[in-house]
C-alpha cells in the first residue's frame, strides 16, 4: 500500500471516530458525477526549477490597495490611458489619473447582490448575476473593448463604456460555460479559451481538482460572426495571446502547467505543440513590444500536487474528506499563495523569473502587463495591483 494510500485512510478513519461523514461536506459534495482525471507531467526530476533567489517581486509597489477587489486583467486603450480591469462584482473600472471610476459592465440584470463587500470567495455565489470579466483585449484600430466574461462569453463595449454586447456564447452548440481570456488580430478575428463546459468559474477549485478536459481554444470571424473551435480537449486552457508577427499564439494550460502553441501561418497551419513546460500553474499570458511573453504563475508546484496529478484515484479519495475546498486548493498550490512570473523569447527560451516565495508582497499573480519598463500585475484574488519597476 502506497504512503498516499496510508495517510487518506488515516484521515478516513479519523473522521468517523469524530462521527464526521467524510461524504457529505467534502470539496466535491456538490458533484455526484464527479471524476480526477490522470494530468501529463514530465518526471518530478525533470521538471523546470529555475528560481529568482532574491524574490524581487518583494520590491513591487503596491497600489489601489482595497479600492479594488480582484483586478484579473490589465488593459490600456489605444491613447495610452487605463488601466482599466475587470473586478470581483462584475464591473469593469478605469483609472483616469486621480480615481477609479466605472466604465462598462457585462450583466444587464445587475441588483444590489452587486454592490456587496464580503470577502473574495464571497462574491462567487454571485458571479453567474453579476458577471465576471476576465480577459480584457482593446482593438487598437477602433478603440472598441473585447471581453471575455466567464458567464457571459464573449462581448466587446464601445469606446465610451456602458453595457456590453455579446458576441458568442456558444460554439457547435455547446454553450460557453467559463470563457476566459482573448486576443485580437489585425483583421479583427478573436482567439479566446472556454475553460471547461462542465465547471463554471465560481467552481474553478473543483475544475483545478478534476483537471477533466472539455476546455477548448476559439475563434470568433467577425464577418460571418461564426464561432468556430480550434483546439478540444484541453486540462483548463486559461490566458492567450499572438505573437508579434501573428503567425501563431500562445495559450497556457494551466492542469499540466503549461504553454501551447498553435499557429495561424506557414506548414504547421492548424496544429498545436507544446511550446514550454512552466515550473507552476499558470494564468494569463501576455506579450510584450519585442514579441516576448510574460507568464503569471499563481504558485510553483509542488511535490504533493505532483503526486496528486499522477494518481487522480488517490485525489478522488482525498477529495471525498470532509476538508473545505479552499484548504485543499492551499494543499494543492503548496500550502500558501506565492506569485512567480516568467519571461520567454519567442523561441521558448527562459529570458527571466521574479519571484516573491514567501508570498510577502505579491501573493498572487493572474496577469502580467509590460508598459513603459514597469510590470503591471493584476490578481483574481488579491484587493490590489502590484508594480514592478524593471530595471
Amino acid at each position: 500500500m502506497t504512503p498516499a494510500r496510508i495517510f487518506g485512510g488515516l484521515v478516513l478513519l479519523l473522521a468517523l471516530y469524530c462521527g464526521i461523514d467524510p461524504f457529505k461536506h467534502s470539496a466535491i459534495s456538490d458533484f455526484p458525477d464527479f471524476e480526477a482525471y490522470i494530468v501529463d507531467l514530465p518526471p518530478w526530476s525533470q521538471r523546470p526549477n529555475d528560481k529568482d533567489t532574491e524574490n524581487q517581486l518583494q520590491k513591487s509597489e503596491i497600489k489601489f490597495l482595497n479600492q479594488v477587489q480582484g483586478p484579473e486583467s490589465m488593459a490600456f486603450d489605444p491613447l495610452g490611458r487605463g488601466p482599466y480591469s475587470g473586478v470581483a462584482d462584475g464591473r469593469i473600472i478605469f483609472w483616469n489619473g486621480e480615481s477609479w471610476t466605472d466604465f462598462a459592465y457585462t450583466s444587464a440584470n445587475r441588483s444590489e447582490l452587486c454592490n456587496t463587500k464580503p470577502s473574495p470567495l464571497s462574491y462567487l455565489k454571485n458571479e453567474h448575476i453579476c458577471g465576471r470579466p476576465l480577459g480584457l483585449r482593446f482593438d487598437k484600430k477602433t478603440g472598441e473593448l473585447y471581453i471575455a466574461d466567464a458567464y457571459f462569453g464573449l462581448m466587446k463595449v464601445g469606446p465610451e463604456g456602458g453595457l456590453a454586447t455579446s458576441l458568442a456564447s456558444e460554439a457547435e452548440g455547446v454553450p460557453l460555460r467559463f470563457t476566459n481570456d482573448l486576443d485580437i488580430d489585425d483583421e479583427g478575428n478573436v482567439y479566446f479559451t472556454d475553460s471547461s463546459n462542465k465547471f463554471q468559474r465560481r467552481n474553478f477549485m473543483q475544475l483545478v481538482f478534476s483537471a477533466e478536459d472539455s476546455g477548448r481554444v476559439l475563434k470568433y470571424d467577425p464577418v460571418t460572426k461564426e464561432t468556430t473551435v480550434l483546439v478540444r480537449n484541453v486540462q483548463f486552457p486559461n490566458g492567450l495571446t499572438l505573437s508579434k508577427d501573428g503567425s501563431f499564439f500562445i495559450f497556457c494550460e494551466s492542469a499540466p502547467g503549461r504553454l501551447m502553441r498553435y499557429w495561424l501561418k506557414g506548414e504547421k497551419t492548424g496544429t498545436s505543440e507544446v511550446f514550454v513546460t512552466l515550473p507552476g500553474f499558470p494564468d494569463n499570458v501576455r506579450s510584450n513590444e519585442n514579441g516576448e511573453f510574460w507568464v503569471a504563475l499563481h504558485c510553483r508546484r509542488s511535490l504533493y500536487s505532483h503526486l496528486c496529478n499522477f494518481y487522480p484515484k488517490i485525489r478522488k479519495f482525498l477529495l471525498k474528506l470532509p476538508i473545505k475546498a479552499k484548504y485543499q486548493y492551499l494543499a494543492i498550490i503548496g500550502g500558501r499563495l506565492h506569485a512567480a512570473v516568467v519571461k520567454y523569447s519567442p523561441e521558448g527560451k527562459l529570458m527571466q523569473i521574479l519571484e516573491d516565495s514567501q508570498g510577502k508582497v505579491v501573493r498572487a499573480v493572474s496577469e502580467v502587463e509590460e508598459r513603459d519598463g514597469k510590470l503591471w500585475m493584476g490578481s483574481v484574488l488579491m484587493p490590489f495591483v502590484a508594480v514592478y519597476q524593471l530595471g
